[in-house]
Order: structure tokens, then sequence, then C-alpha cells
């Protein structure tokens, strides 16, 4: 289904020249998405009832919980992709029910356009939806992989979809430079997991993970390492099997580069920071839940790998290459939360308190038990859902203050506001007067993310964190509370500039003297008289969006139930219980 659309809209780009399709190729995207979504909904007890299923000599595997996720991940796009499926604003009328005939008797239908945002520049990008199907497909190949070279294909496919994505708007400099960064740096990570590989492969004498898997089981049972001799074709005695475990660390330091673990974190803030917020929604989402999931299954099969004494074959090492992670997930715990403090800039915020989450992610994943399986799968799918929630209101708020002139020289200043109007956290005071709903709604989901019951995300950091203490991880367990209540910090500063604050803007229709600075509102004197900016509305996908993502971090309490039973029948799965 993916590879029959992206054919066609590449013919439909080729032929059709004109720059307005991007909304219809957004809802074809949409509607794509949800016939997908039919389609392995449909499979989905014969999934379950034959433990998953191998294609193309086992390169990909396909289980229930590969399943869940790309529903899981068809989902999201269609939330993140209705951003370009529809105008952003919806306009209403007091005067004769009429609004549009009497704009074109003022001649102003140009402007009409402008405020319901069909100029932007988002709505003239062909190329966008295509882009994101590529990177799509490259998701739910590397969720479902199986081999190493599997493996590096759909990162590639992935990660240069994202490039694209991220220089997408050519008439930006700041989106172009971001992009360049991250191309560069991406690059590097992927040269750092191609080495790793290469060591692998050389010393186990196999790209398939499961063989990996079974060789270590083989060696650990006989006291005997077997590595195959490219000479002679024969299996002989070797020490060299020592080796996988430091590819395997090699593997995972090009992966936490990708999902911007610290140390290899430095990358993520300024490139959030200067793309425009609708790519960064995807950017910050998609590419991490696929490489997760991919982790999951590969300390399945090898936690063990390097943490055995093979009867003095190998000198006996007391650390398993998952220590890695787990030394990635305090430094991650400490940078999001210490230097997220000193943050002006919303999307840099954003960026550390991701690195600040990504931490709670890699400790569940380090402990490798039912119970912290359970607890990863559950704090990835609720921190999508409420990073996704977090950046939808910030586009929204950008959308609603775009009608109002503002009063701050510095916020006037800034550079790109079309295409991320919302820079600043300055940029949110006394917001709750302007628009209440959305104030709460973004209220609710920073304290998610600060682990506030009964919400959604204190359940899944609840869950991390009894895991680690069963495992004995008493230290890591201290550190994660005392970041968590250090972040509380500049979570409750946006929430104060919110509710507390005074803001700094003005009615349009108001304004007299500084409205025609605004370049957008070249000529809306004609409409003071007729209250039209006050009569404009947020879109209803971006309401409905917005409502949905909020309600789902209130009711868990509710719901969990069903939360509960679809992770365990996943963890069975991966556990082969």
């Amino acid at each position: 289904m993916l590879l029959i659309t992206i054919i066609f809209i590449i013919f439909y780009i080729a032929l059709y020249l004109r720059n307005d399709i991007t909304i219809l190729l957004a809802r074809l995207n949409i509607i794509t998405c949800f016939l997908i979504i039919y389609l392995i909904t449909n499979n989905f007890y014969n999934t379950i009832s034959n433990k998953g299923i191998s294609i193309f000599n086992n390169i990909f595997q396909f289980n229930i919980t590969t399943s869940v996720f790309n529903i899981f991940i068809f989902v999201l796009i269609i939330i993140i992709v209705s951003l370009n499926a529809f105008y952003p604003r919806k306009i209403f009328s007091n005067i004769n029910n009429n609004y549009t005939d009497y704009l074109v008797s003022l001649k102003e239908k140009i402007n009409k356009d402008i405020l319901l945002g069909k100029n932007s520049y988002q709505f003239k990008l062909k190329e966008y939806t295509l882009i994101i199907l590529f990177i799509i497909t490259g998701s739910i190949f590397l969720i479902s992989a199986n081999d190493l070279l599997s493996i590096f294909l759909s990162i590639e496919l992935q990660s240069y979809g994202l490039y694209i994505l991220s220089t997408i708007y050519r008439n930006s400099e700041l989106s172009t430079k971001a992009g360049l960064t991250y191309f560069l740096l991406g690059a590097l990570s992927s040269c750092i997991i191609l080495l790793g590989q290469t060591i692998l492969y050389i010393n186990s004498g196999n790209i398939n993970i499961e063989n990996i898997y079974l060789l270590n089981n083989i060696i650990s049972s006989n006291n005997i390492i077997f590595v195959l001799d490219t000479d002679s074709y024969n299996f002989i005695l070797s020490d060299n099997y020592k080796y996988i475990k430091y590819s395997l660390i090699i593997i995972s330091a090009g992966f936490m580069f990708k999902v911007s673990a610290a140390p290899f974190h430095f990358w993520s803030p300024d490139v959030y920071d200067s793309i425009p917020t609708v790519v960064t929604t995807f950017v910050a989402i998609i590419a991490k839940i696929s490489i997760f999931v991919l982790f999951l299954g590969l300390i399945n099969y090898t936690y063990n790998i390097g943490a055995l004494d093979y009867n003095n074959y190998i000198e006996s090492d007391p650390f398993n290459w998952t220590d890695n992670l787990l030394i990635s997930c305090f430094l991650s715990l400490l940078i999001g939360s210490v230097l997220g403090l000193v943050q002006f800039r919303i999307k840099r915020l954003y960026a550390y308190s991701t690195i600040n989450h990504i931490g709670f992610i890699l400790l569940a994943l380090c402990i490798n038990s039912l119970e912290s399986t359970q607890a990863f799968i559950f704090y990835i799918i609720q921190y999508s859902i409420s990073n996704l929630n977090a950046f939808i209101i910030l586009i929204s708020m950008g959308y609603f203050i775009l009608i109002y002139y503002d009063n701050n020289k510095l916020n006037k200043e800034l550079k790109e506001k079309n295409n991320s109007p919302i820079q600043l956290i300055s940029q949110l005071k006394g917001f709750y007067k302007l628009n209440n709903m959305l104030s709460l709604s973004l209220t609710i989901t920073l304290l998610s993310f600060l682990g506030i019951p009964p919400l959604l995300g204190f359940f899944g950091k609840q869950m991390v964190l009894s895991s680690a203490l069963s495992k004995g991880y008493i230290f890591i367990t201290l550190i994660a509370v005392l970041t968590s209540v250090i972040s509380a910090v500049y979570y409750l500063v946006v929430i104060k500039h919110i509710f507390f604050d005074k803001n700094e803007y003005t009615n349009i229709t108001e304004n007299k003297l500084d409205a025609p600075e605004n370049k957008i509102y070249t000529d809306l004197n004609n409409l003071k008289e007729t209250n039209v900016i006050n009569n404009i509305k947020l879109s209803s996908n971006l309401t409905i969006s917005i409502s949905i993502l909020t309600l789902l971090l209130v009711v868990y309490m509710f719901t969990s139930k069903i939360w509960l039973d679809l992770l365990t029948l996943m963890c069975l799965n991966i556990f082969n219980l």
C-alpha cells in the first residue's frame, strides 16, 4: 500500500505543476495510513496465534509487538500530517452571515486567504508528503528488521528522509543550516553504526541477530568458543568472540546519536530550535520510536553477551555491554534536567525535556526484565502522546497569536516568525487571557511530563522506577527522582508565564498605528469596524487532535486494564512465554 501511494504521488507531482496540491496529497496520505491500519488489525489475530511471521529468509520479522508499534506510528502520522491536510483557521462572520461577499466588496480577498493560512509556505511544499512516506517506510522496516543489513538500510532510509525534511523550507536560512548540521552528524553516527556492524560480522560470522543469539547460547552451555575461520572454512577455537561485546557498544553509540541521548545530544537543541515547528513535530517523535523498538529486540537477543565466563577461554568480564546504556541514562537524566533550567527558547526547552525522558527510557531498557519491558513500552507510548500534544499545542498557539499584534520589541525582531510563530518562552506570557482552553491543555501536558498524578506521565515514571528498584538499581533511581524534581522548575516556569504574567498582545482591530508594520496584515484598517479578527477560530482538526490527546493523558486511570493487558501480551510475545 505504501509503495503504491509513493509511486502515485511521484507521478502526480511530476505531471501536476500547481503548488496548491499539497493539501490534497496530505489527505491522500491520511487515507493510506487508515487503510494500512485496517490491514494490520485485520491480520492481528494471526500474528498473535503464530507468535510472529518471518519473511525474506528471516530478514524481517513481524509479531504482535511490531504490529502494535506500526499501528501506533501510523496513528501519530495521521495526526501530524493533518497539520498540512487542513487550513489552520476558520473565519466566522457577524455581517449579514455572508463575510465572503463583504470581503470581495472591500477587495480584501487576499487578506482572507492570509488569515486562513492558505498562503503559508507549508501548503506549497509538494514534496512534503512524499518524504514523509519514505520516512514511514524506513521506520516500519526498522521496527521489523532482524539482521544487520536490513537494520542499516532501514535506518538510512529513515534518516535521509529526515535530513531532507529538515531543509525542505528552502526560503529558510536557519532551517537549511540546521538540516546540514543534522545531516553531517547523522552521517557520522551512521558510520559508527556501520563500523560496529562490521566488527560484529567479522567476529561472529553472522549478520542475523537470532543466529548471533543462538551462537551465544551454544557457547555459554558448552563452554567452547567457535568462530568461522574464513581461510580453512572450519570452526576453530578463538578468543575473538569477546569483541562482539565491543561491537555492540559501538552500534549502540551510533543509535544513541540518532535519538540524541547524552553525551551525543548536542545537535538536537539547535536542530529543534531552527527548523519550522511543523517539521520539528515529526523529527522529534517518529525517528525515536522506531530506534527504541529496535533497541528492545537487540537487547532481548544479546543481553548476556560479554557477561559470561567461558571456562577461562575468555577472560571473565564483570561488565555487560548494556552498561554503556546505563551510563548514557545517567548523563541524559542530569543534562536534560540541569541544562533545561537555563533555556529561554521554547523548542530548546522541549529538546532538553526529551533528553531527560530518554534517560527514563534507557533505564527501562538496561534492566531487561518482564516488568521493565512493560514499563519501557508504556513509557514510549505515553511520552510520544504527550510530546505530540505539546508540539501541536505550540503550533496552535502560534496560529492564534498571529492574529494579535506583539508590542514586545524583542519578539517582533525574531527571525522567521512565520515558520515558528512561538520561539521564546516569554511569548506565552498571559496566554491564558487569550485562549484558556489551549493554556489548560498545555498545562496538563507539561504536568504529565513532570509526572504529576493522576496523569499518564506519572504512571510511566512509576513503572520504570518500580522495575529499577526491584532489580537493585537504587542509585540511578534516586538520580531519576532528583532530576524529575529539578526539571519541575522549568515546566512550572512555563505554566507561571501562561497564567500569572501580563501579556503584551494587542488585538489588531484595536491597533491603528502599528498594524501596517506587520507584513502579514498589510491592509487591515478597513476591517477594524467589522470585528472580523475576533471571529477567527482554530480549525476543527487542531481542536479535535488536542482534545483527544489531552483526554488520553487524563483518563488513563479509568482505562488502565486495557493498557496493561496489551502490555502483558506484548511482553509475553517478546520473551516467548
